[in-house]
């Protein structure tokens, strides 16, 4: 079947783009009156992502060649496979950076433009697919808004959901219409997602091969060579381009086990979640889990319209449904029979950690299909002129969270400065494993001066850090003194009141004892010092 589409024109576009910019600003109020200042730095992911950006943004025009080789958990390689590389907005944030912009206000930037992309693309796809724009815009506003959005504004690349849309947006075109310029646009969306997002890369991966499977009528009979030839070329494509960026996750060979993913996936409380002022006073005060998933009351109703009016005969309901159920079987992790045998055979789940969001897919789909409802009931009373703009606003109503409480955001000190000429840097105090998401700040920090550092906060917590801290546990001692010598520390920054609180007073005033140590620039709250390479032994001091 060949199925039709129906076109956006230009000035369509932009007024898409001009509501779902309103749109991001109202849902996330008031992050747009002070972007540069307002974050949500109190949550370390928020941080990572920063540095993240920053990092990219400087290793691209600097020594590009050499990204993943980034700064912190000195002297480990490819450190920045130990997290989300984030390549494509690390890219796009260049001219910001250039321009004088903080990490935060960049951050705060490529959140909104997620929004606002998602938001646009889920409306142009259902826009197409069903011939309604209302309906369209309904979708955009469940995707771009909804739970999952606002409940995961300390990872910005979940926010860009625009590639995962766009190649399914494609991918159904190459079924339909078996044209080569769609194989090569579901390479590109599929590209421009893993520069983004290895998570959203892994879902939208599924989320095609789904759709591969329940329209087997578009690929399976002899007469659709053409499209198993499109979609291989799509497939080689995108291995072909995307291997460079994927082969650091690779060397560094961390697999996640299933007891580490079965912490982090969904419950059935996660699905009834959402910060919401209606839906929580309605559901999430009774029942709360840890991931927002619960995709709206008006998308739930008109999904179950959708398929209560015959959408369900359509292959594209049919796919987007299936999709949606793939992401909610996945989102339970090993507690659903299915993952642990994907687990053993499917290389790319070994990277993931939080199963939980598989329940992007799930979101997603029900967001889609409440196009599909509003569509039908449109079509149903066409004098009712006013349903779709009332539906859109009643969904922009439900999700509404705001005010956002977001916190002031700590400027790195201008004396990071002082550190331009360090071979390695280590921040005291040295966080114990568990409690390293403390590190953040320090790699922000680092955004000052761009020299390495034994300090780091990631998805994971590499074997070099343990040593490390367990080196550095009592400094500032002639043993953790030797240590940071021999791990090649030149310089050491101590926050005197953190280093009180965790190591004690007495930690402190040895520092002033310490002849290995000489004060190079204070401030009152932090101290940098410079670590001779032959300084007098502590215990000699103290003699």
């Amino acid at each position: 079947m060949r199925g039709t589409t129906t076109a956006i024109r230009g000035r369509t576009h932009l007024g898409i783009v001009l509501l779902f910019t309103v749109l991001a600003v109202v849902h996330t109020w008031p992050l747009a009156t002070a972007p540069g200042r307002l974050s949500r730095n109190d949550n370390a992911d928020t941080i990572l992502n920063e540095w993240i950006l920053a990092w990219d943004a400087h290793q691209l025009t600097h020594d590009p060649l050499h990204l993943f080789d980034a700064n912190i958990f000195y002297p480990d390689p490819h450190a920045l496979a130990y997290s989300e590389s984030m390549i494509l907005p690390g890219a796009v944030s260049i001219p910001l950076f250039y321009a004088g912009a903080s990490p935060v206000l960049v951050y705060n930037l490529l959140l909104l433009a997620g929004m606002i992309a998602s938001g646009w693309m889920a409306t142009v796809l259902v826009s197409r697919w069903t011939g309604d724009l209302w309906a369209g815009l309904l979708s955009g506003t469940v995707c771009a808004f909804g739970a999952l959005a606002l409940t995961r504004l300390p990872h910005v690349q979940s926010q860009h959901r625009e590639f995962l849309l766009l190649a399914l947006l494609f991918f159904d075109a190459v079924l339909v219409f078996r044209r080569v310029r769609d194989a090569v646009g579901v390479a590109v969306a599929l590209v421009l997602q893993a520069l983004t997002s290895y998570y959203t890369l892994v879902f939208t991966g599924v989320a095609l091969v789904v759709g591969l499977l329940v329209r087997p009528e578009a690929w399976l009979p002899p007469g659709t060579r053409r499209v198993r030839r499109l979609l291989g070329l799509a497939t080689v494509l995108t291995i072909v381009i995307v291997a460079p960026t994927l082969l650091p996750y690779l060397e560094v060979g961390r697999v996640r086990d299933l007891s580490e993913v079965a912490q982090y996936s969904a419950s059935w409380k996660d699905y009834l979640t959402t910060p919401s002022r209606l839906e929580y006073w309605l559901l999430s005060s009774r029942w709360t889990g840890t991931t927002g998933l619960f995709p709206g009351i008006v998308a739930l109703a008109l999904s179950v319209v959708a398929f209560a009016t015959g959408a369900w005969r359509g292959v594209r309901v049919r796919m987007i449904a299936a999709i949606g159920l793939a992401g909610l079987v996945l989102s339970f992790g090993p507690q659903a029979p299915l993952y642990r045998l994907l687990y053993a055979w499917v290389p790319p789940l070994w990277g993931i950690r939080a199963a939980a969001r598989f329940g992007t897919l799930t979101v997603l789909a029900v967001g889609l299909l409440a196009g599909y409802g509003l569509a039908a009931a449109r079509a149903m009373w066409r004098r009712a002129w006013w349903l779709g703009p009332a539906i859109v606003l009643l969904a922009n109503v439900e999700s509404f969270a705001g005010p956002i409480v977001y916190t002031q955001a700590v400027e790195p000190s201008a004396l990071y400065a002082r550190l331009a000429d360090a071979h390695a840097v280590a921040e005291f105090p040295f966080y114990p494993p568990d409690h390293i998401f403390h590190n953040a700040q320090y790699m922000l920090n680092t955004t000052r001066y761009w020299r390495p550092i034994l300090n780091g906060y990631s998805g994971l917590v590499p074997d070099s850090y343990c040593v490390h801290y367990g080196a550095f546990e009592d400094f500032p001692s002639p043993t953790a003194i030797g240590a940071l010598r021999a791990a090649g520390v030149t310089h050491v920054v101590v926050h005197y009141a953190d280093q009180i609180a965790w190591n004690g007073e007495d930690s402190v005033e040895r520092l002033q004892r310490t002849s290995a140590l000489q004060l190079i620039a204070s401030d009152g709250a932090i101290g940098i010092y410079s670590l001779s390479p032959e300084g007098r032994d502590l215990a000699s001091n103290q003699r």
